[in-house]
């Protein structure tokens, strides 16, 4: 299923009502973090066929509408293109979305493919179904991407996902790894981005409100309450009620990252150390301030 037809701009609620100034300085904030993502890690470049995967979430609609102003504005030029995975669950609204695209004036397109089934019968009852879920999509998704000329894969991921991630692996993975901004995927096929990387989900959600978007639920799982990434969310939540702003110094701690300072000697020549008994001043001056703190102890 495909369409184009004109673009509109965004506004909240219909196409007629008045956008107020509250929503407009959300909107403008927004768009700014997205940008700032974009400029930063060189998310889209001159040229681009950005593949947009929606999946009728507040954070896929609205990464949608910053992406489809930035477009009309940005100095480079790239082209969008919005994309679903209907997966064929029970009583999915599989009208909503194309209905949507086509008032909003994007160009889509529909992958239709029974993966519920799949997990249904794969997983056993109780237990979680998001991983088995994600990858039968990303995999729809990266092959849809392959054969149509897509140069970059926009998901809808926002900051406090990045955060849940970094604690997932933390806890029950022991590995120190997050979720990227920006990355190649394992068949070096496609190159993933979210936009979004800097947004937090409380921006989302007030944005998501004011432009009353047609929400579509995930009922393939329900609400697996015992799902590791609840757990880790409502630990985030607690701590930010707690100690308000903790989270975006967990985010920023994520792009201040030492490998010096931590063990893992793939990432850090340890053995190099030694050489720095006999530094001289002029590399001195060149070693950044956490550097030249190192060498202040050695003997």
């Amino acid at each position: 299923m495909n369409a184009v037809v004109n673009q509109s701009e965004n506004q909240p609620g219909t196409q007629s009502e008045p956008m107020s100034n509250n929503f407009k300085k959300l909107q403008a904030q927004i768009r700014g973090q997205v940008g700032k993502a974009i400029e930063d890690f060189k998310m889209i470049e001159d040229g681009d066929k950005v593949m947009v995967c929606l999946s009728g979430g507040k954070d896929s609609y609205t990464m949608l509408d910053m992406l489809m102003s930035l477009q009309r504005k940005a100095p480079v030029k790239f082209e969008l293109l919005a994309v679903n995975l209907d997966q064929k669950q029970p009583d999915f609204p599989e009208q909503v979305l194309p209905e949507y695209l086509k008032a909003l004036g994007v160009p889509y397109h529909i992958i239709e493919q029974d993966t519920y089934s799949v997990v249904k019968r794969v997983v056993p009852e109780g237990k979680t179904m998001c991983g088995l879920c994600s990858r039968l999509r990303r995999g729809s998704l990266y092959t849809f991407a392959a054969a149509n000329g897509i140069t970059k894969i926009a998901l809808g991921h926002h900051r406090d996902d990045i955060i849940e991630t970094l604690f997932l692996n933390l806890f029950f993975g022991g590995k120190l790894k997050a979720m990227p901004p920006k990355l190649l995927s394992e068949d070096g096929r496609n190159i993933v981005i979210r936009p979004m990387a800097y947004v937090s989900e409380r921006e989302i959600e007030r944005y998501a409100t004011a432009r009353k978007f047609p929400i579509i639920p995930c009922n393939l799982c329900g609400s697996q309450e015992n799902m590791q990434r609840r757990i880790i969310k409502n630990m985030l939540k607690q701590w930010e009620v707690e100690y308000p702003g903790r989270s975006e110094t967990i985010f920023s701690a994520l792009r201040n990252v030492v490998p010096s300072h931590l063990a893992d000697p793939g990432k850090f020549d340890f053995g190099a150390l030694r050489s720095l008994r006999e530094i001289t001043p002029e590399l001195l001056a060149s070693l950044s301030a956490t550097e030249r703190d190192e060498t202040a102890d050695l003997p």
